[in-house]
């Protein structure tokens, strides 16, 4: 993927002219031009570097906005926000950041309409790009085979943008053809007949995109992709044996394997000595050749390569220790980094968070209980729990941060805030998104809570962990067990016995293994079990269970949708108001 990023600002020329499901045309005239001199979807599409704009557009896209963050709302909720993971920890009662479903999960929300309009717009330029291929002189392709790849890897971007919308809303449009005109008629299709077309799409995938190791450039689809996602939509649907049978060929069939030695780059390991799933998210690491266990990586690049961006790895999940003012003594608790003569009050191993993700309770401290101290994915390496002040005038200098004995007397007076150090300045963080000492831009504020490690969409873990739960709807608990222990075993956790195995044990291990990888809110509404493990496990200070109802399981179609579906019904999801 890299190989094309230059090409993005052509991109942006190219789909400008696109009409996109919710924006009207302004004119029929319009619609029957034929561009001959400038670049759009018509002529655009007939050259195979055409065509590879337009399979870097489907990736950027991708990326752009729901990787790099371009909205932090969203980009906080698919990394787990909201869920029985995670709340909002700068301010727990924001009215952002999913603090309360009742006021938050709002037909008029405008944060939560991109999740319909970007996988909608994903669509029409997946759909345009299939148009083109299928249109295209075939004397642009080397072989049948390399026209094939092309339109496979269109169709994994089509069939990604409707896994999030059909488990975000239900049933919804299904649109398989390019929006030329005004379409204000639009229904909802049953989503069986969704996930029909994903299995089409993705098993398309599966015989035709590449093999793993064969694509065009690092971060590009392949078959394992395809059939990773084939695994979780037949999951979707309670074909187990069908899903057990993609993931298993996923896991066996392409050279995958879970890292259980170390390589790549440790020169990064500030706080221990690491081991393989550390390594795992260490700077450069995700697309290393001997990186068996990457199987889609979406592409980061730090400057100056053009094209390049960044990920609000730490400024999403980690404490804004920064924050926390005073030490008991009256001093500044972080001097941080000398730069430019002064000191800059970040710590280059810590960056600058925000707390926009918060871990539960559950995810903190009671899925690790069992074996808090010999499952390396809870060394202090991993997740960092202890912290320390840093001002040599201090007494407290370099002591560990111990906030209910250190301020105790500041919050029996009333003068200190104690959920605010608890939820936005102090708590665990998952150093597999940050990159200590190993920051690019802002030095002033250590990287300024950015990073350039590239980012797993799909790693083999979590695609054993599908096989795993495709044995439990097969009642295999003997099967699912050894799944789940090829990942233990590489944790050094003690082996689950499968009579312990159920769907709430796999979420458990799920929140161990991929906590702020997977898009957890996916994951429980496919197990039926969003509503409980929220209204149960969310422990927000301020709205415990996040206010969550029943209802709240789909989402509400966004009004500006219905409103301008003026010729069809178009009916809102059961539990919310409808205008």
């Amino acid at each position: 993927m890299k190989k094309y990023i230059n090409l993005i600002n052509k991109r942006f020329l190219l789909y400008a002219g696109i009409l996109l499901l919710i924006f009207p045309s302004c004119s029929e005239d319009v619609l029957d031009e034929t561009p001959l001199d400038f670049l759009a979807p018509e002529n655009a599409y007939q050259t195979l570097p055409g065509i590879k704009q337009g399979i870097t557009g489907l990736h950027f896209s991708v990326r752009q906005r729901w990787f790099y963050g371009t909205d932090q709302d969203a980009g906080a909720i698919i990394k787990g926000l909201g869920s029985d993971i995670a709340y909002h920890g700068e301010d727990p009662n924001s009215t952002r950041f999913l603090c309360n479903y009742v006021n938050y999960v709002t037909s008029e929300n405008a944060y939560l309409r991109n999740f319909w309009t970007w996988n909608y717009e994903l669509i029409q330029r997946a759909n345009v790009l299939i148009e083109g291929i299928n249109a295209a002189d075939p004397l642009i392709w080397s072989s049948e085979a390399q026209k094939n790849a092309y339109l496979a890897e269109a169709m994994f971007f089509r069939a990604f943008a409707y896994r999030i919308l059909v488990s975000t809303y239900g049933d919804v449009p299904l649109v398989t053809e390019v929006i030329k005109g005004v379409k204000t008629d639009f229904v909802r299709t049953p989503k069986a007949q969704v996930y029909k077309q994903m299995e089409d799409d993705l098993l398309f995938g599966t015989l035709n995109l590449p093999l793993p190791g064969k694509e065009e450039a690092p971060g590009r689809i392949t078959q394992g992709a395809a059939g990773h996602m084939l695994s979780e939509c037949y999951l979707a649907q309670g074909k187990f044996q069908l899903a057990a049978d993609a993931a298993t060929k996923v896991i066996t069939g392409y050279g995958y394997g879970l890292m259980t030695t170390r390589f790549g780059d440790r020169q990064n390991v500030v706080f221990g000595k690491g081991d393989p799933y550390y390594d795992l998210f260490a700077f450069g690491n995700q697309t290393l050749g001997v990186n068996k266990e990457a199987i889609w990586v979406v592409q980061v690049e730090p400057p100056p390569t053009i094209g390049g961006g960044s990920v609000e790895g730490n400024r999403t999940f980690g404490p804004a220790y920064f924050r926390i003012g005073n030490t008991p003594d009256g001093k500044v608790a972080f001097r941080g980094q000398l730069y430019n003569g002064s000191y800059t009050g970040y710590s280059d191993t810590l960056g600058r968070p925000v707390s926009w993700v918060h871990p539960t309770n559950y995810a903190a401290y009671d899925i690790w209980k069992s074996d808090w101290k010999t499952d390396v994915r809870n060394a202090e390496y991993n997740i960092k729990r202890n912290f320390y002040y840093d001002n040599p005038a201090s007494t407290f200098n370099k002591k560990k941060i111990n906030l209910k004995v250190d301020y105790a007397a500041q919050y029996a007076a009333g003068t200190r805030d104690a959920m605010r150090d608890s939820t936005q300045y102090i708590y665990p963080y998952w150093m597999k998104f940050a990159d200590p000492c190993h920051y690019f831009t802002d030095p002033a504020r250590s990287g300024g809570g950015n990073d350039h490690k590239d980012r797993y969409a799909i790693r083999l873990a979590e695609t054993i962990l599908l096989r795993a739960e495709a044995y439990v709807g097969l009642n295999q608990p003997d099967l699912a067990a050894a799944d789940i222990n090829l990942i233990r075993s590489r944790a050094n956790a003690t082996p689950v016995l499968p009579a312990n195995v159920n769907l709430d044990y796999i979420l458990d291990e799920r929140a161990r293994e991929l906590y702020g990888e997977e898009w957890r809110h996916i994951t429980l509404r496919r197990m039926n079990k969003l509503y409980d493990r929220v209204k149960a496990l969310n422990n927000n200070p301020k709205n415990p269970g996040l206010n969550i109802q029943p209802y709240h399981v789909l989402w509400p179609i966004p009004q500006s949708q219905i409103d301008l579906n003026i010729d069809a019904d178009f009916p809102q999801n059961p539990g919310y108001p409808t205008n």
